[in-house]
Order: structure tokens, then sequence, then C-alpha cells
């Protein structure tokens, strides 16, 4: 067995140590899946999705092509290892899988759009000693908000942090 150093690369995820932080980052992957998806020249956007939008699994738009759609958001599960930003987004978009329509690819590509724009974005990890880590989770229920089945999907927030050791 050799010792190969520390971590740097590791199923797509870059792994950056430094001083006091330990950063987790995927910014090769989300170029590939970009550049895969041809919107890597796109014109980025600030929000992962937009705003009111409400696309249904009952929708008259046009059919799109079902084997392109499952694997880009497929890559985009994979991405959400270390950008939580886009989980929720992403989760909401794959029901569609079945039968996604035009109105579906435009809320994916919108969520390619905002990857786009915050490729460099990064999970940070404290390493220094006078702290300890502090798991801070927040929960949230939207009474109703699925069109198609009126259920009432749950999001959870979870923040990894540092806190004083008292």
């Amino acid at each position: 067995m050799s010792d190969l150093g520390a971590l740097s690369y590791y199923l797509g995820i870059e792994v950056r140590h430094g001083n006091k932080t330990l950063t987790l980052g995927q910014r090769a992957y989300a170029s590939k899946l970009l550049e895969w998806s041809d919107m890597a020249e796109c014109k980025p956007c600030v929000t992962p999705m937009e705003e009111r939008l409400k696309p249904t699994k009952v929708s008259t738009a046009a059919r799109v092509n079902t084997t392109l759609y499952r694997s880009i958001l497929g890559s985009l599960r994979y991405l959400v290892h270390t950008r939580s930003d886009i989980a929720f987004d992403v989760g909401y978009v794959s029901h569609f899988m079945e039968g996604p329509r035009e109105d579906h690819w435009a809320a994916v590509k919108w969520l390619l759009r905002y990857v786009n724009g915050a490729v460099d974005q990064r999970i940070v990890f404290s390493k220094t000693g006078e702290s300890r880590l502090q798991l801070t989770v927040f929960s949230d229920v939207n009474m109703a908000r699925d069109i198609d089945g009126r259920r009432s999907p749950s999001d959870v927030l979870v923040f990894f942090g540092s806190a004083p050791i008292s």
C-alpha cells in the first residue's frame, strides 16, 4: 500500500485543503454538464427556478426527448452532493421524468442557467481546533403545493458550521 497524499479529487468532487478550511466543489463536473447540455454559453440567472412557475404532469405542451431529460436530471442529482441550493428544484423537476414536456424542459434549462452563474459554489468546512462542528437543521412543509396530487412536500435545510467550544 502506498501513500498518495492528501485527497484532492474523488468521483467528480474536488477537495481543497486550506490552512483552516476544507472545501468540496464540483466546478469541473458542472462545466462538463453545461457543455454536454449545450448550455455552457447561456446567459446565467440568479435563481434556480422561476418564481411563479408551477408546471404540472397534465401538460398540453409538446413532448421532449425523455432520455436526454432523464440524463440531465441524473447529472443534476449528482451535482446536489455539493450544491444543496438546487436540491429542491432538482427534486421538483424530477416529478416529470415519466413524460417530460416543453414547459418541464424550460424549468430544467432555467436550472442549468442558474448552475452556469454559480459554477464555483462550494461547501466549506472549518478545521480550527478552537471550534466544534455544529449542525443546524430547518424544516418546512408547503401545504398542498403539488398541483397534481395536492400533496404537501417537505423541505429540509441542513447547515454544518463551527461553534466555539465553551
